[in-house]
């Protein structure tokens, strides 16, 4: 989890309050952290925070900024006023496939001293590497402004045919060498590892700020105290990840006095200003506040607690911060009202009855088939409950049951609850490529199957073997070992399977009733999960068996 350190002075200071480090303790919960002490010498502070969904408060200015509201000192969307500026990011075609998004914003006001820099840098470090996920998904440049002549042009170049010296080097370098000789470029060139071309930001005087996500450059990409004006970008491969970014640094710099200059993206035939400041709305009710937290708060009781959380709220629509992404239901929204609340001030409601925990008999049951398939050899894995439709069905060929799906998913890999195994095997076996074969893996686990307003959970076991001669033959005698091991008289019987090969695919039959399949993976299917190998698999509803 990130943790931050700061200048509890400048906390004071920001929040037009003066705060003790034992007060400390108890504000850390409106960050959903935990405060880790003080040094009284250096005046420090260490905050660790619990969310990784809550960006903004991975600074300084963004715990003052809550904590002006808790304080009563400001209330509702705190405001930000842009300028708009002279200065246009060309957005070339070529980064369409690699990293597609870029924004930016020039800040103008105040020079910067060491304490600041390291603020700045403490936050870029912690976003890139926690919500950019290590600068693939989004990453942070900032650089001295008086140095740079706008336009600038984003673009995608080849690893030998651009040279500059990188950040901490006099000698230039190509973007090739950076990646495989820089400090930098050796732990984040991961990112470009598919990329036959390297995105680079140059100025209109054709100089190199920056090749990214990996390093800025040494004559262009240099911060350093005393500097009154900087540009600030943040490109990645996701929209949302580079807007919220720019929110954030720029409700942070106008927080710390700086006048935020917009900037126009220009990227095809679209054009856009940055940052963009609009807020999402979202309506909630009193009966769901009621429902969740036991509370029957009258209206403006949850205006004011709102407004404490910094959110806007006009009849029951709420306005989101535009510097958080982490609202997807009406009911994250209430999550914030019961920590204005208090939860150490909402009653508990008494036990109504007291059981003894014990093991489910479908436990034993199912360890006994994991060790069985352990024993021929099957590395087990465990995934997530939650996947995709994409993953269950499209890449598998495979008509779409009846699933339960995510109303509001924070993310579409996410977003449905599985209703078979084999797909997740598949998919670790399309990562996995690069290993040697054979592969022999098995999952055993939860999957949820909705009929209708039906929806029942059952146990299952799948197991998949990867190598050139995985055919039919071994499939059938896995399951068939399984069964006799398990103890079950059961009778092969034909099927037709759309993510197996026509005659090469066979039903297990309880008692005139299917519990399970197995067989050779199509073509079509393989080729979905960019699979050269053959794969054959076996998918039987333990659950089922139980019945017998």
């Amino acid at each position: 989890m990130p943790t931050i350190t700061f200048s509890l002075k400048d906390l004071q200071q920001l929040a037009g309050r003066k705060i003790s480090p034992e007060q400390m303790h108890e504000l850390a919960h409106y960050f959903k952290g935990e405060f880790q002490g003080y040094n009284k010498a250096t005046d420090e502070a260490t905050v660790e925070l619990d969310d990784t969904n809550l960006p903004y408060l991975w600074s300084v200015e963004g715990m003052a900024r809550l904590l002006r509201g808790v304080f009563g000192a400001e209330k509702g969307i705190a405001l930000l006023k842009t300028t708009k500026g002279p200065y246009e990011i060309i957005v070339d075609e070529s980064v369409k496939e690699i990293r597609p998004y870029i924004e930016g914003f020039v800040a103008k006001g105040r020079k910067i001293d060491e304490y600041l820099l390291k603020q700045l840098i403490q936050l870029q470090e912690k976003y890139c590497d926690s919500y950019g996920r290590r600068r693939e998904k989004a990453s942070i440049g900032m650089y001295s402004y008086r140095r740079i002549k706008f336009p600038l042009l984003y673009k995608a170049a080849s690893p030998g045919s651009v040279k500059f010296p990188p950040l901490g080097y006099e000698r230039e370098m190509t973007l090739a060498q950076i990646i495989e000789q820089h400090p930098k470029g050796k732990e984040y060139g991961k990112a470009l590892r598919n990329s036959k071309a390297y995105p680079i930001l140059t100025d209109s005087n054709n100089q190199v700020l920056s090749l990214i996500p990996i390093i800025n450059s040494n004559s262009l990409g240099k911060l350093e105290p005393g500097d009154a004006e900087f540009f600030f970008e943040v490109t990645g491969t996701d929209a949302e990840a580079t807007r919220l970014a720019t929110n954030i640094f720029a409700y942070a710099l106008h927080e710390r006095g700086f006048q935020i200059y917009s900037s126009t993206i220009r990227s095809g035939g679209k054009i856009k200003a940055v940052p963009d400041l609009t807020s999402e709305k979202l309506k909630i009710s009193r009966q769901d506040v009621r429902n969740l937290l036991g509370l029957d708060l009258k209206d403006a009781e949850i205006r004011s607690l709102l407004e404490k959380a910094r959110y806007g709220f006009n009849n029951y629509t709420v306005e989101v911060p535009p510097y958080r992404a982490d609202i997807m239901h009406p009911f994250d929204i209430i999550e914030d009202i019961a920590i204005m609340y208090g939860f150490d001030k909402i009653t508990p409601l008494e036990l109504e009855s007291y059981t003894t925990g014990k093991k489910a008999r479908m436990v034993d049951f199912v360890d006994i088939t994991r060790e069985i398939a352990i024993g021929l050899g099957y590395q087990e894995l465990f995934s997530q409950i939650l996947t995709s439709k994409a993953t269950l069905y499209d890449r598998m060929a495979t008509p779409d049951p009846g699933t339960v799906e995510i109303e509001n998913p924070m993310s579409e890999n996410f977003s449905a609850v599985r209703t078979w195994l084999l797909p997740v095997l598949l998919e670790m076996l399309s990562k996995n490529k690069h290993a040697d074969y054979p592969q022999k893996v098995f999952e055993q686990g939860l999957v949820t199957e909705r009929k209708v307003e039906k929806i029942t959970d059952h146990e299952k076991i799948a197991l998949a073997s990867c190598h050139n001669n995985a055919d039919y033959t071994e499939a059938r005698q896995t399951a068939e070992h399984l069964m006799r091991q398990l103890g079950f008289e059961y009778k092969i019987t034909e099927t037709e399977h759309p993510a197996f090969i026509k005659g090469r695919v066979a039903a297990l039959a309880i008692n005139k009733k299917t519990a399970g399949f197995f067989g050779e993976i199509s073509p079509e299917v393989l080729a979905n999960w960019g699979l050269e190998t053959p794969v054959c698999a076996v998918e039987i509803d333990l659950s089922e068996l139980r019945h017998y």
